[in-house]
């Protein structure tokens, strides 16, 4: 027998919750934005919203489904089934938080507070819920297969990102490694920077872009399902050990970056989430490249 779906809900804490935890009460957290030139209406009118489309949501969960929450904080220790139609209720770079965690589960993003998010990813308001999660689990359902990024170590650790991939120092040191194509005659060059980013066409929007139009690049960013990635090696420092020729290009769907540590630690993390990075230490080496899983993002 097989089981019914399970709707998982993702969410996360509010702007306003975060002011209720650090300062007691609405009223202290109120005097202490007051102090400062702010008030907290509108923190508080955008928590109302955010409460209020979790639990329009929750209700159009079909009545033989299964349901559940996760937080944010707490992805990493949520274990997702095949079976579960995830909704995502927030904003962009929610969906991406959680992305990282599924193995090819069906995505519905829906937007707390229109107008203020981008609704990139976010793409539905919380009406719409009900049909579009009726509509997952039908074949033939509409989504898109949105391109991800990974970085496989040498001891099997491996991370999944939405957006990019981030390899480098912690705290603002230089990161020391040798990097090069995932290729046993092709040499690797010896580097010290402040890190090197592996993104994709979703990823084209934020941090990625930055770089590329830092660089003046005249490599054509990716779409979202484009399965390319571009990559950057942030301020790289050219010195009688390192060099420097070697700091941007294009990776599809069969070519992949090598980078070997040649410092004491190098930290791997996706999507701006550090809490759940790859540490990896001397001597040890990581591929980087095009993930054979995607998101599915409901249209």
């Amino acid at each position: 027998m097989s089981l019914a779906p399970r709707a998982v809900l993702v969410h996360r804490t509010t702007e306003y919750e975060e002011l209720l935890v650090r300062y007691g009460t609405h009223g202290q957290a109120a005097f202490v934005l007051a102090g400062r030139g702010r008030s907290i209406n509108e923190v508080a009118r955008r928590h109302e919203r955010t409460r209020r489309a979790l639990a329009d949501v929750a209700a159009a969960v079909p009545l033989q489904w299964r349901h559940s929450r996760v937080e944010r904080a707490d992805l990493d220790r949520f274990l997702f089934a095949p079976e579960d139609v995830v909704v995502v209720v927030g904003q962009d770079g929610l969906v991406a938080n959680a992305a990282k965690y599924l193995t090819g589960q069906p995505v519905i993003g829906v937007d707390t507070d229109p107008g203020r998010n981008p609704g990139v990813l976010v793409r539905h308001r919380p009406a719409d819920a009900g049909a579009l999660m009726r509509a997952a689990v039908t074949p033939g359902g509409r989504a898109d297969e949105l391109t991800m990024v990974e970085a496989v170590a040498d001891d099997t650790q491996r991370l999944l990102a939405l957006n990019e991939i981030y390899l480098g120092p912690p705290g603002h040191q230089t990161a020391r490694y040798r990097l090069g194509p995932d290729s046993a005659d092709s040499p690797a060059e010896p580097q010290a920077s402040s890190g090197v980013l592996v993104g994709t066409g979703t990823g084209a929007t934020g941090w990625l872009r930055s770089l590329w139009r830092e660089r003046g690049s005249g490599l054509a960013l990716p779409g979202p399902a484009d399965p390319r990635l571009l990559w950057f090696v942030r301020e790289a420092w050219p010195s009688p050990s390192t060099g420097t020729s070697f700091t941007a290009g294009e990776l599809g769907p069969d070519e992949a970056l090598r980078l070997t540590v040649e410092s004491d630690r190098v930290v791997v993390f996706g999507d701006g989430m550090e809490t759940d990075a790859l540490e990896l230490t001397w001597g040890q080496s990581v591929r980087l490249g095009v993930s054979e899983t995607s998101l599915r993002l409901a249209v």
